[in-house]
């Protein structure tokens, strides 16, 4: 017991000295900054522009590589970058390229006014979009590379630290830019301030390897007559998908279903909160502040709650209320609409909204992550994690017509209704996941018994732990902060 405190100051100072921390906090933030230029920001010059609200509705498609990066990430890992890769590295020369892309999509879309060049906008916007989605495979690369699972949970946690001081960037930073000195500087800032990620790839170790060399290491395997492991359709793809429907039977589908509408409510009605902004009467300044800098730690503070609401009531309670107020704070949004422009009124809506929302992002999160199983997590929360946001993002595109045919009080009522079927789904099928957490650690419990502990492979998984740091379990995934989708 005497020795306890001394590996963890141990620990705790190797955390302080590796230097995967910082710039991991720096590639974070690269990875964030890029979102809210192509979703909310953009959503907000658009509106300020006054662009057709249902043009702006229509643009929320050209986020849609976000959703669909599961495509091409596979090629991230199987191509490299001619002429970077042997220099690099594979995972630090496709970052530098895709940061380069970023900011050379945000310039093309700083020199674009959406009066005169509306599709030139466009394509910079839906550029952007992809650059940055195949930026955020290559950093999570990297990231689940450099380290052991015992450093997973340090990283995960400073990359998402930096991911929110990118947002805030993007955000409050961009919007405060626009309304001091306009909207080319403001794009122009973002641009540059991709160096900050640009420079983090080029001091960042190359933990991987080339092409040419990871077939050598194979070569090198298959001649000492060890088991090559051999990627396979079926075996990456078709076989979590036939474990979960073996597992959980013929619920998988009211499972799924519930998945793609629980935060259908919050994607349908974020397209349309910076163009009611806009129409209440708000300056950017004002939405920066507010929405874009106050609301991020509102939503943090949420995140912290929905947590705390797991622990303390479990994940069913949890998963019930987050599902209800999820939805219902979207009423927020119809109460702002009928009065004037006064922060007090914004603070209270993005305060209801962001809170609520983290609240029920949290709750999903941990419902999607009980779902899966030992050796098939990764796809089978890809799969879930896709088809959460995929809906919502599909029919979000349409809310600029039901905004201009019945208005903004009618459109974000309308949008808390679509909570009430998932209420009534969460009832059935809301216990599916401590339901099927029980019995994984049922069976860990038993092959615990007869695996040997002592093989490395079984004890510390696919990634040997960093020499000098303790094992510890990764942190559930952060929370949902609100940007406008």
């Amino acid at each position: 017991m005497a020795e306890s405190p001394v590996r963890n100051r141990r620990s705790l100072r190797a955390w302080v000295e590796d230097r995967r921390i910082p710039l991991m906090l720096a590639l974070g933030f690269s990875s964030g900054l890029p979102l809210l230029l192509v979703l909310g920001t953009f959503s907000t010059r658009l509106a300020y522009s006054d662009v057709d609200i249902k043009t702006v509705g229509l643009f929320s498609y050209l986020a849609l590589p976000y959703t669909l990066k599961f495509f091409w990430a596979p090629l991230i890992d199987r191509f490299d970058v001619p002429g970077l890769t042997r220099r690099l590295g594979r995972r630090r020369a496709w970052m530098v390229t895709t940061q380069g892309a970023v900011a050379a999509a945000l310039s093309l879309m700083a020199f674009a006014d959406p009066s005169t060049s509306l599709g030139l906008l466009g394509l910079g916007a839906f550029l952007l979009a992809f650059c940055a989605a195949t930026q955020d495979v290559v950093i999570d690369g990297w990231r689940i590379d450099a380290a052991g699972t015992d450093l997973q949970g340090v990283l995960a946690a400073t990359s998402n630290l930096g991911y929110r001081f990118g947002l805030m960037m993007a955000g409050a930073g961009a919007l405060f830019i626009a309304d001091a000195y306009g909207w080319r500087a403001a794009y122009l800032c973002m641009a540059a301030c991709m160096l900050v990620g640009f420079l983090a790839a080029l001091l960042a170790p190359a933990f991987d390897t080339t092409g040419d060399t990871a077939r050598a290491a194979a070569a090198t395997e298959v001649a000492a007559v060890r088991p090559v492991k051999v990627w396979t359709f079926r075996g990456a793809v078709l076989e979590p998908l036939t474990e979960l429907h073996r597992r959980l039977g013929p619920g998988l589908w009211a499972i799924l279903v519930l998945v793609a509408f629980y935060r259908m409510p919050d994607f349908i009605s974020g397209v349309m909160a910076s163009p009611l902004y806009r129409e209440v009467g708000f300056t950017l300044t004002e939405v920066g502040a507010v929405s874009k800098f106050y609301g991020i730690w509102v939503g943090i503070a949420g995140g912290f709650a929905g947590g705390w609401a797991m622990q303390r009531f479990g994940l069913f309670p949890t998963l019930l209320v987050g599902a209800f107020l999820g939805a219902a704070s979207n009423l927020a949004f119809s109460w702002l609409s009928f009065g004037g422009p006064e922060v007090w009124r914004l603070a209270a809506a993005i305060s209801i909204d962001n809170f609520c929302g983290s609240f029920a992002g949290m709750a999903l999160i941990a419902y999607m992550s009980s779902l899966t199983a030992p050796g098939f997590a990764a796809t089978q929360y890809a799969l879930f994690s896709s088809l959460y946001a995929l809906p919502g993002k599909l029919v979000a595109g349409t809310s600029g017509y039901v905004v201009a045919a019945y208005g903004y009080p009618v459109f974000f009522a309308f949008t808390a209704s679509v909570g009430i079927p998932v209420l009534v789904l969460c009832l059935f099928v809301g216990r599916a996941g401590e339901r099927s957490a029980a019995r994984a650690a049922a069976e860990a419990e038993g092959a615990n018994a007869v695996v040997d502990s002592t093989d490395p492979e079984v004890s510390r998984g696919n990634h040997p732990a960093t020499p000098g740091l303790p094992l510890s379990g990764a942190p559930a995934p952060g929370h949902r902060v609100r940007s406008p989708t």
